[in-house]
């Protein structure tokens, strides 16, 4: 995500947006996001999706998990990832310009990108409702288990690291 998502405007107050606000702020959680974003090539969204239906006790096929990607995958490309690269880009300044002249432009892409992240997960899940994705699972840690194992077979394979810290958060939350 494209920072702290507390400063989201109120106004949104989906299920999932709301899970995502309150599970994103929890400790090392947004560092094991950030993590798994920028080493592994996750969509931080898709991923908090699949915890957002493990509290629902939901376990997903890897065909659901695909159909979730392909989802949101032209969003993502063409709007989420630019922003991020160019929030990016300007944090340390790009000459001509210095990072103190670009700093306010850096801030006001940095809520618009945190806009369309909102907007992917409003997509997301309308797109692919919950109670039409996955099965019952036992618990809704084991759903989550078996989601971000999903998830990580479909990505190839993602550092377990991260992934660990992700389920410990989510086993307390």
């Amino acid at each position: 995500m494209a920072s702290t998502p507390a400063a989201a405007p109120p106004q949104h107050e989906s299920a999932f947006w709301q899970f995502s606000l309150a599970f994103y702020a929890r400790p090392q959680v947004a560092d094991a996001c950030l993590e798994l974003q920028d080493c592994a090539g996750i969509d931080v969204n898709v991923m908090l999706y699949l915890l957002f239906l493990a509290t629902q006790n939901r376990e997903l096929s890897s065909d659901d998990v695909a159909r979730i990607d392909a989802t949101i995958a032209g969003w993502r490309e063409q709007v989420v990832l630019p922003l991020r690269n160019v929030r990016r880009a300007l944090k340390p300044g790009i000459p001509p310009c210095d990072r103190t002249d670009t700093d306010e432009l850096r801030s006001a892409v940095k809520r618009i990108e945190l806009d369309a992240e909102r907007i992917e997960q409003e997509t997301i899940e309308r797109l692919a409702a919950a109670e039409s994705t996955g099965h019952v699972a036992t618990s809704r840690l084991d759903a989550a288990r078996a989601n971000l194992a999903t998830y990580s077979e479909f990505l190839g394979a993602l550092p377990a690291a991260p992934l660990m810290t992700l389920l410990d958060a989510f086993a307390t939350f």
